[in-house]
């Protein structure tokens, strides 16, 4: 007989997700995990293994459910530099208000914790990363052909910076900045590179 899980195991990483991105993977130890998730200790080694496995599992869920659909949407968004300003001004909402306020990213905060000395941490990390600079390379190349950029400014070199920026704001975000210094940040840098931020259309 197959062995019958009494419990949903997609809600439960999700329990696992918000307990890992809030308190870090430091400080939160198996027990904590039994108590959020009121299961024992046995069906969650039986079903995700132990603490670094299902930590491993809450990271990739993060970036293919919160991460991914971002990236996907600003790579694809035809307005270009607009385009961009949306994404930092939710970006900075996000972190700075609702429910995740001051969680910072699960993404950023495994880069600035221990955890990332584990290579298959290291390779989401490392994933993450080439998307959001993707994505923020898309969107540039579609404000060039648009005539939004100022003459000389490189994509790339500036999709690497903005991608950068983001990881700044997630880690600021959590250690208390207030979203309109954030914001003056964020035109600090457009303007550093040369790219006249329209406003959101």
């Amino acid at each position: 007989m197959p062995d019958i899980k009494h419990f949903d195991p997609d809600a439960t990483l999700e329990t696992v997700v918000r307990l890992f991105w809030q308190r870090g993977v430091a400080s939160t130890g198996i027990q904590d995990v039994v108590t959020a998730t009121g299961l024992n200790r046995s069906s969650l080694y039986a079903t995700f293994g132990g603490k670094q496995e299902l930590y491993l599992a809450a990271l990739r869920r993060y970036l293919e459910q919160r991460s991914q659909p971002t990236f996907q949407r600003l790579a694809e968004d035809e307005r270009g530099l607009p385009a961009v300003s949306e994404f930092f001004a939710g970006l900075i909402e996000a972190r700075c208000s609702g429910e995740y306020a001051r969680w910072g990213c699960m993404v950023s905060n495994a880069h600035a914790g221990a955890e990332n000395g584990d290579p298959e941490v290291r390779a989401v990390l490392d994933q993450h990363h080439q998307e959001l600079r993707d994505a923020m390379y898309a969107a540039l190349v579609t404000a060039g052909r648009q005539g939004q950029l100022s003459s000389g400014a490189d994509p790339g070199a500036s999709a690497d910076l903005l991608a950068l920026l983001a990881y700044g704001v997630n880690l600021r975000s959590r250690a208390g900045a207030d979203a309109a210094t954030l914001r003056k940040t964020v035109s600090a840098a457009l303007d550093s590179i040369g790219v006249r931020a329209a406003a959101s259309t």
